[in-house]
């Protein structure tokens, strides 16, 4: 048994997590249990002793200790119960309401809204929060509920009502049975950091003010709605680290986009680090409108790095007026976890003007060079790019060119005249769209998108955005989006899920309206000479103008690069009327999950289906309707009994036409 664990090519940390599943596994214990070490097939490494306390005692042999289950994000689990050969018989094994969708909870206007969390197991618990920021724990075998948290937040002026994660931490120098050993830390949506016991639920009151700490209180005047925290916040030693989404496309003195790092048993601040070169920071404070981070963070324990995708500046579409302040923008940005002083930055856009910040956790995985494994990121972007970078260094480790792109636009001194383009891997998205493109369920449907296209200033990818309408494609949805990328370290393979849906966008000078005009936009760009307005490029018959595939499921294979398979994802059902239900592809929002078996599990589409494809080969084995649109990235753990479960939310998304629901679903085998 122990041979077939370790037969395949898996790095140490996918082999000591096979081998928990195994009888006889060697835990040591050492330096009066500060440390663990295990000695699994020819690794011997120290551990987290949370892991191990997380799963002692509990009926789940396996963990899922992070968003991406591991630091780095990789969402692949060493789990074989459930092959492309039983998937077929996987059966609904129970469901969890949040309670979310109460009427009276929603009262007012969100633009966005949805259940977009992916649990994390320790504990013997299942925790996650819903959009309301309520943070629960379930047990993972029946979904009942063991407590809930209501963080009650503030909802004056905010916009986007979503959680996707909390975090958690082990004390290792706790005395057994002291409250807050084990803490859930969580974000909310009206600017806070909560700490909670992951035995009771109850606030650390150890832990900055009662157990939260106000992260909008040392950014000078914020109003409602513009600082939210939709991302778990990054856990790495003894700190918690976090970024937020501020309302960037309302007006240039939004809060600052701040790294901030606590010490995560008093939520102390240890360090900031404001993403601006050093002669455009504050003396004091931190200086409004810079890059935010909202994306989820990864981070590397052995060496020390924090690793950040940072947004564009404040002022979005008009690039005019920065000084440099997009400097660390649309970027990845590594940080020493000691002292957050900067370690290295790469910019996927220069000078971003398409709200093209990068959108998605940073991955991290070994490279699989000639010469060996070598420390390697892969970020992906909205732009249907993968940057693939040493993460030790920042260099990329596949080929980048900077290519010349169209100038132009109101400021055209300000735009950046060649873009980082990625020569491998392969891109996850067309660079361009012309009449040819075009599509139609009937003939004047496609002859109207061709008369829309003729009318817009379309010169390929990094066409300036102007006061006459301009097609950006991808849009403004990617590409790529927060679902991000996962990795198969067995078969070498990195699947993405990318939309397909191109967008309209245009410049209005701020002289043509007047107050009343601008109340009614819904992004004014307040600060700068022009509001903004943008929509998708529709038919008459309200589909996409471009021809399907609208969503695809990719493999791209390492070390070369290249695509190994492509998938429409998603089919037309809630989207038009039967029978025009064809397996097209959709917009897709959520990631994947990996498992070691060779499975690819993902939800992400509009239809509300949940998929398993084999990893290897891009078919489809399996499907089922969820109560409401996955918009989440699904997890998945193994009991003591062999019994394999897979978990994902589906509360639908408002935004994108989803049916709505407050569900968190579990599948597992049938008897």
């Amino acid at each position: 048994m122990v041979e077939k664990a370790f037969s395949y090519d898996y790095n140490c940390d996918t082999r000591i997590d096979t081998a928990m599943k195994i009888s006889g596994l060697r835990w040591y214990r050492l330096l009066a249990g500060t440390a663990l070490m295990v000695a699994v097939g020819g690794c011997e490494k120290e551990l987290d002793p949370s892991i191990a306390v997380a799963n002692e005692g509990s009926p789940a042999v396996t963990h899922w200790m992070h968003f991406g289950r591991d630091e780095g994000g990789s969402r692949f689990a060493p789990l074989e119960a459930i092959t492309p050969g039983n998937v077929t018989q996987l059966r609904k094994a129970w469901e969890y309401h949040t309670g979310d969708l109460d009427p009276a909870r929603f009262e007012g206007s969100f633009s966005t809204r949805g259940l977009q969390a992916t649990p994390i197991l320790a504990q013997d618990t299942l925790y996650f929060c819903s959009p309301l920021n309520k943070v629960i724990a379930l047990d993972p075998a029946t979904g009942k509920e063991k407590w809930s948290y209501d963080a009650q937040p503030n909802l004056d002026g905010v916009f986007s009502i979503k959680c996707r994660g909390v975090s958690y931490h082990f004390d290792s120098a706790a005395q057994a049975g002291e409250s807050c050993s084990a803490r859930i830390l969580a974000g909310t949506v009206d600017g806070r950091l909560l700490a909670l016991d992951a035995a009771t639920g109850q606030p650390c009151l150890g832990f900055g003010d009662g157990g939260e700490v106000d992260l909008k209180s040392d950014l000078g005047k914020v109003k409602g709605g513009e600082y939210i925290v939709t991302s778990p916040p990054q856990v790495i030693g003894e700190k918690v680290i976090t970024g937020a989404l501020v309302s960037d496309l309302q007006h240039d003195q939004v809060p600052s986009g701040v790294i901030r790092a606590y010490d995560v048993r008093s939520g102390t601040l240890e360090w900031a680090w404001d993403p601006l070169q050093e002669n455009l920071r504050l003396p004091v404070g931190y200086k409004p409108g810079s890059p935010n981070a909202w994306a989820p963070l990864s981070a590397d324990s052995e060496r020390k790095l924090v690793f950040v995708p940072t947004g564009n500046p404040a002022g979005d579409y008009y690039g005019g007026g920065r000084d440099g302040a997009d400097y660390f923008g649309s970027s990845v940005i590594a940080l020493h976890t000691d002292t957050g002083k900067l370690a290295w930055r790469f910019q996927t856009v220069h000078h971003d003007i398409w709200d093209y910040d990068v959108p998605a956790q940073p991955l991290l995985f070994d490279f699989p060079s000639e010469d060996g494994p070598v420390p390697a990121l892969v970020q992906a972007t909205k732009t249907g790019f993968l940057f693939v970078l040493n993460r030790e260094t920042g260099e990329p480790l596949l080929p980048v060119e900077e290519r010349p792109v169209p100038g132009g636009g109101p400021a055209p001194q300000s735009l950046s005249s060649t873009q980082p383009f990625p020569v491998l891997p392969e891109a996850l998205h067309p660079a361009r769209l012309g009449e040819e493109d075009m599509f139609g369920f009937v003939w004047f449907d496609k002859q109207a998108c061709i008369r829309k296209l003729r009318k817009l200033d379309n010169r390929g990818l990094f066409t300036p955005i102007g006061t006459k309408p301009t097609l950006v494609y991808p849009g403004y949805m990617g590409g790529s989006n927060w679902g991000g990328v996962s990795w198969d370290p067995q078969r070498k393979l990195l699947i993405a899920n990318t939309s397909r849906l191109p967008t309209v966008v245009k410049l209005i000078p701020r002289s043509t309206l007047d107050e009343e005009a601008i109340s009614r936009l819904a992004e004014p760009q307040l600060g700068t000479p022009y509001a903004v307005e943008r929509h998708p490029l529709l038919s008459p018959l309200g589909a996409p103008c471009n021809r399907p595939p609208w969503g695809v499921l990719t493999a791209i294979e390492f070390p070369s690069g290249k695509k190994r398979w492509e998938v429409p994802l998603g089919s037309l059902r809630d989207l038009a009327p039967f029978p025009l239900w064809m397996n097209w592809g959709v917009p897709n929002s959520g990631g994947s999950l990996l498992t070691a078996s060779g499975l690819t599990f993902i939800a992400a589409t509009t239809d509300s289906y949940f998929r398993a494809f084999e990893t290897s080969t891009g078919r489809q084995l399996w499907s089922d309707r969820l109560p409401a649109g996955g918009h989440a990235t699904p997890m998945t753990y193994q009991l003591q009994n062999g019994s394999q479960y897979v978990v994902v939310a589906a509360g639908g998304n408002n935004y994108m036409g989803s049916r709505e629901g407050d569900s968190l679903v579990a599948y597992s085998l049938s008897p």
